[in-house]
């Protein structure tokens, strides 16, 4: 794990990024990392996210007392403390508002469909949780039964949620999400998204499994919104063993494991 002055320089550096890509207004959103002896240091309530330093910071514990900091942690910490509750894996959490996912967030829609194979290799699938008060305990009651297996939510008229092993990881997934809502909304102007078949998810699947990638579901089954049942199906997968390699090969590659 980081030592508290790199979990507070990444916060700084995340936060300057996400501010100048637009994914925040303001004060909006709130960044936090996990410390040894599950500790959190997580942004203050009433600062920009562009402009940040590193003794704004606050240091928690995992019931949200406060251990030091010359500020009051963000409103949304029982958001973060509850994610960091739910998974042990989980080193660091982004809230941001990324525009275009978060007009599907207020239109309602979830990015569920299996059209890109990057996201379903990555994320499986944006799901959306119902609406929650900001700032109060319904959020992390909002989040409850997806955040135990996906990394990246969509919050119903508030905004995106992001979960990583470290903070670069879950911005990564945050900025994978507004990338998948620009392509989703650009489709759907063009005529509509064409989904993969039901075929070549399972062949991503397959893919998602030989990387290590498999621990959290990874399709739209429950959602029902692909077409051709797309992701509905279970069974044997008719890709050979070589290009599976071939394909985790690539993936890797463009991962940076190469």
């Amino acid at each position: 794990m980081l030592s508290e002055f790199e979990a507070r320089r990444d916060i700084v550096e995340i936060g300057r990024r996400i501010w100048q890509r637009g994914y925040v207004a303001a004060n909006d959103g709130n960044l936090s990392v996990r410390l040894p002896g599950d500790r959190i240091v997580v942004t203050p309530t009433g600062r920009s996210k562009g402009f940040l330093h590193t003794d704004d910071m606050i240091v928690v514990d995992l019931d949200g007392r406060k251990l030091h900091g010359s500020r009051e942690p963000s409103s949304e910490l029982p958001m973060h403390l509850f994610a960091y509750r739910k998974r042990p894996d989980v080193g660091a959490v982004v809230h941001a508002h990324p525009p275009r996912a978060t007009g599907f967030a207020v239109a309602g829609v979830p990015l569920a469909q299996c059209i890109l194979p990057e996201v379903i290799l990555t994320l499986g699938k944006v799901p959306l949780t119902s609406y929650a008060t900001p700032s109060t305990e319904e959020v992390p009651e909002s989040i409850e039964e997806f955040v135990g297996c996906w990394n990246a939510l969509l919050l119903r008229n508030h905004g995106v949620l992001t979960l990583g092993a470290d903070i670069e990881q879950a911005y990564f997934r945050l900025e994978t999400v507004e990338h998948f809502a620009e392509i989703t909304l650009s489709a759907r102007v063009l005529g509509g998204a064409s989904p993969l078949t039901g075929e070549d998810v399972k062949k991503l699947l397959k893919v998602r499994e030989a990387l290590g990638l498999a621990g959290t579901p990874a399709t739209c089954r429950s959602c029902g919104a692909c077409q051709d049942g797309a992701g509905t199906a279970d069974g044997p997968v008719d890709a050979t063993e070589d290009i599976i390699r071939a394909v985790v090969a690539e993936v890797e590659k463009a991962m940076g494991k190469g």
